[in-house]
């Protein structure tokens, strides 16, 4: 049986499964993002965190980067876009008052009762479930290949939430043009 030119050759590299991986993945959390738009006028990042902060109230931004596994820096940017909005507040700890804590408004709690779950908790959780051996394969063989292609220095961002202006450097953290190889 010969190909014809419209046919589409599969192809089951390595590297044919890990684009088609990479699209998959863009693929929901693209749909999921807009979804989460859809239902709450928020993205996907946002219902996230805002998710995290309504489950743990009184939590510092500290907490926040660590349950969605991200830099506080980011996290930073993601919760002061919910306290724009007014779906997440802002206030002194108790017993520290330099401790700034946070908390989910009656807004913000409308919001998460009108959404879906955050795909970004089914993926945790899926990757939680695999063996350790093989959650260190895809982390390493992920910062691997982004390293190859030139992007291991690009700091990274929650899903679908606008790019930083500037590094703390001043420099731009969109990512450069691939270069030809």
């Amino acid at each position: 049986m010969t190909a014809k030119a419209n046919d589409v050759v599969r192809v089951s590299s390595a590297p044919a499964r890990a684009m088609d991986g990479v699209r998959r993945l863009v693929r929901v959390l693209r749909s999921s993002n807009n979804e989460s738009e859809r239902q709450t006028g928020i993205t996907a990042a946002q219902l996230f965190v805002l998710k995290g902060i309504a489950e743990h109230p009184g939590g510092s931004l500290r907490d926040v980067s660590a349950r969605t596994l991200t830099t506080q820096s980011t996290a930073s940017e993601v919760v002061a876009r919910l306290v724009a909005r007014g779906l997440v507040a802002r206030g002194p700890a108790a017993g520290d008052r330099r401790r700034a804590v946070l908390s989910a408004t009656p807004e913000g709690l409308r919001t998460l009762r009108a959404s879906d779950p955050p795909v970004q908790e089914l993926l945790i959780a899926a990757i939680g479930q695999l063996p350790p051996v093989q959650q260190e394969a895809i982390a390493a063989g992920l910062t691997a290949w982004l390293e190859a292609a030139g992007f291991g220095e690009l700091a990274p961002s929650m899903f679908f939430e606008p790019e930083p202006r500037t590094n703390e450097a001043g420099a731009s953290e969109r990512p450069q043009r691939v270069r030809a190889l």
